[in-house]
């Protein structure tokens, strides 16, 4: 945002010079990014009147020019000049004079005529661009008087660079207010005059839709002068904020926004069929742009429209058919309020960025149309003249933006700000910002004026407080840390732990997006509900992963196609599901590895299998100390083959999954070899046994073993618990040492060999006692599971 310092000063009279003003703004969070001065021309331009005009006697091209300055006797100037004429009045350059460019001024022959100054073009005077003929200033500019002072030329503009949630301060009015606030300095401003209507004119405005645009304002403005030109006071202010005149209308519409922050249209009224409704775009709808452009208005688009179709894009930009033209007598001027979200992304969906849709995405404030009207009425009058007619104002009360009270807390203010704030200093910051303050017995409660949409909660006033009270004069304290214990349950074990186990047996940890593909999440499983993304960064990116496989598998995919074939890789992280209608975060920690087991195999190679991957997964479950509490069970995952997949129990409730790559999902990703997976729920590994302690029996252990035929589909696990069960408290130690099948065991059938040992703490065992615990778990095996023991 481009500010004018003169402009600036027109609103707050006492400020300081620039670069006080930008030092004290940039401090109060409106970052000044730079001043750049705007040199004035040589004292020796003045303002001049073409009285006489005659052809030079010796070149057809060029005239002599009678130009009075106000001085006795008029000046006799050569100039070559298209637009020099008698009647206008221009910049003269006298003798003496110095231009841009180290060009002097002197009393010339120019084809045996004297010339004694120059009719110069703002170009030549380095004003701006503009170089096809001389100047053409205003009528009423005084013969004689400095082209400085005329215009103003001598000044310093400040280039603010303001967040996206200080839409108020995108105008002269908005700036001009903070610095009066920071400054402690009254307000003044211009002084608007509203035009009381001369005729009768009105033209219907229908809203449709007032929960996108809750109020539109308008006038009919009739015989303005086609001949108008616009002042150069409001030319030179546009130029020094960046934007080039036009028109006489559109810069009067212009110069409003920039003064005041609210964007505005004009429309050419006999262009305009029966009425202005305000709806939103029709599928197939189009509109011819003023850029020049033709744009397919989507479908739900905000438009501006009359019984034809559309004739502007809300907020956006205005039609070409029904645009200001050289012809133009009367107008429709245009002042509305459009629900920011309405305009927001839309101009950059058509490939557009203007001035309207940069303040009305960040929010108008609702109370300005009618001011706005007002203000271009006043200077479109005085400079073309035309009649006003009625005010219209088509408003929905109950959709305009509304801000509710605030509670400021002062023990709040103090804690977050560390300085106590006087009382009265903190109410008259926020009554100079334009807000409400009432004295609670705790504190304040505001309202903020409709302006100010970044004003939301508590943090925001503290904020304004804080900006206006002064960065600077918040003492810089060291934070105050009080040290408090922190109880955490020793059964708890640190996922630190865990990781560190699986990086001593060769894994390397990975950090992968929570955002993934939604085609490969539906692979992994498939039917379950993920949280798709409003706005995904990539359509790749779609989704929150229900699964730490989608992300391993995309990092294996991608280390495969750069040539590593040995990966074993795992991460911690959170997964994000739906479970009966509400998301739910939870902690897992999984692992993904493929290839030889060893890095070097010079004495033949050996691939990973799903025995590996279970062993690593058993070593979890052993470091988290409850190794007895968790179950392996055959399952069916959709991610893992059918025939190498284990669900994994803890006291009956599903903790994870361990197996082998489905072929379907592994050639998907274009792997030609064997892929192993688990995955843990990261707090049933956390939720670990105490160690107690037990003394160490003095008396000896005796040790069986037992080889026991089952049939084939009995898990060697479900065996083991039920000789655990059975075996009771003298059965210290289990192991499972050997699985055969062949000569001697019956077709359908296993044999499971295991060591058994059996001690006491207080006594040596008799052999009575461990063979009649022999035969309890005989019974309790065949009993249960039909086994038998093997002869």
């Amino acid at each position: 945002m481009l500010i004018s310092e003169s402009w600036l000063k027109t609103w707050v009279r006492t400020a300081p010079g620039a670069e006080e003003i930008a030092a004290s703004l940039t401090m109060a969070g409106l970052e000044v990014g730079s001043i750049e001065h705007f040199e004035p021309v040589s004292p020796l331009v003045v303002v001049g009147e073409i009285v006489k005009v005659e052809d030079h006697p010796k070149a057809d091209k060029l005239r002599v020019c009678d130009v009075d300055i106000g001085r006795a006797r008029p000046l006799s100037i050569v100039c070559g000049a298209p637009n020099a004429r008698v009647g206008i009045k221009s910049a003269v350059a006298m003798i003496g004079a110095e231009l841009p460019g180290k060009v002097k001024i002197a009393k010339t022959r120019i084809r045996d005529v004297v010339s004694s100054g120059m009719l110069c073009s703002s170009k030549e005077l380095g004003i701006d661009d503009d170089g096809a003929g001389i100047m053409e200033l205003d009528a009423r500019a005084k013969k004689g008087a400095s082209l400085n002072e005329h215009l103003g030329l001598e000044d310093n503009v400040l280039d603010v660079e303001l967040t996206p949630n200080r839409g108020d301060c995108l105008s002269v009015a908005g700036i001009a207010r903070e610095a009066a606030v920071l400054f402690g300095v009254p307000l003044s401003g211009p002084g608007f005059k509203p035009v009381k209507p001369a005729t009768r004119t009105k033209f219907g405005v229908s809203i449709k839709v007032p929960e996108d645009c809750p109020r539109y304002a308008g006038r009919v403005i009739e015989g303005i002068d086609v001949n108008a030109r616009t002042p150069d006071w409001i030319k030179e202010r546009l130029r020094k904020c960046g934007l080039r005149p036009i028109s006489l209308a559109v810069d009067i519409t212009n110069y409003v926004m920039l003064e005041i922050g609210q964007p505005m249209h004009a429309f050419d009224l006999d262009r305009l069929s029966r009425g202005i409704i305000v709806r939103h775009a029709r599928k197939g709808e189009s509109l011819d742009l003023l850029d020049g452009s033709h744009v397919e208005i989507p479908a739900g688009t905000l438009i501006i429209a009359d019984y034809r179709g559309p004739v502007a894009l809300a907020g956006i930009m205005g039609g070409a058919d029904s645009a200001i033209g050289a012809e133009t007598t009367n107008i429709f001027l245009e002042s509305a309020c459009f629900r920011p979200g309405a305009v927001a992304g839309r101009a950059r969906m058509l490939g557009m960025q203007t001035d309207a849709s940069h303040r009305f995405e960040r929010g108008v404030d609702p109370e300005l149309q009618v001011t706005a009207i007002h203000r271009a009425t006043e200077l479109l009058v005085a400079a073309a003249g035309g009649k006003a007619g009625p005010f219209i104002d088509e408003a929905h009360p109950r959709e305009l933006p509304k801000h509710a009270d605030i509670t400021l807390r002062r023990d709040r203010l103090r804690d977050m700000l560390g300085v106590n704030v006087p009382e009265r200093e903190v109410i008259r910051i926020l009554s100079r910002l334009d807000m409400n303050v009432r004295l609670l017995r705790k504190g304040w409660r505001v309202k903020a004026p409709s302006r100010r949409y970044d004003i939301q909660g508590e943090h925001d006033l503290i904020e304004e407080v804080a900006r206006v009270y002064g960065y600077d004069r918040i003492p810089e304290l060291p934070p105050r840390v009080e040290p408090a214990h922190r109880r955490q349950r020793e059964s708890r074990r640190p996922l630190s732990q865990f990781a560190n186990l699986l990086v001593d047996r060769g894994y390397r940890e990975v950090i992968t997006y929570s955002f993934v593909d939604p085609a490969l999440q539906g692979q992994v499983e498939p039917g379950k509900s993920a949280i798709a993304l409003r706005n995904p960064i990539a359509s790749n990116m779609g989704v929150m992963r229900t699964s730490l496989w989608t992300g391993l598998l995309q990092t294996v995919g991608s280390n495969y196609r750069r040539q590593h074939r040995r990966l074993r890789l795992f991460e911690t992280g959170h997964v994000f599901n739906v479970e009966q209608g509400e998301r739910r975060e939870s902690s897992r920690i999984g692992a993904i590895l493929t290839g030889p087991i060893d890095r070097d195999a010079w004495q033949g190679e050996r691939r990973m299998d799903f025995f590996d991957a279970k062993g690593d997964v058993e070593a979890l479950l052993d470091a988290s100390g409850c190794r007895g509490a968790f179950s392996f069970a055959a399952g069916k995952h959709p991610a893992l083959h059918p025939g190498q997949c284990a669900r994994i129990s803890r006291s009956g409730r599903t903790v994870g999954w361990v197996g082998m790559l489905h072929p379907a999902l592994q050639q998907s990703i274009d792997l030609d070899q064997p892929v192993y997976l688990f995955e843990l729920d990261a707090e049933a590994l956390r939720d670990s046994r105490v160690p107690s302690y037990s003394p160490v029996s003095r008396f000896p252990a005796t040790t069986r073993d037992l080889s026991i035929l089952v049939d084939d589909d009995v898990p060697a696990a479900k065996l083991r618990d039920t000789i655990a069960a059975a075996g009771g408290r003298l059965l210290v130690d289990l192991e499972l040492f050997d699985i055969y099948q062949g000569t001697g065991v019956p077709e359908g059938q296993k044999s499971l060999s295991f060591t058994l040992t059996l001690q006491d703490s207080s006594r040596n065992l008799t052999d009575a006692e461990v063979e009649e615990g022999m035969r309890k778990i005989l019974n309790s095996v065949e009993k249960k599971l039909g086994g038998k023991l093997r002869t």
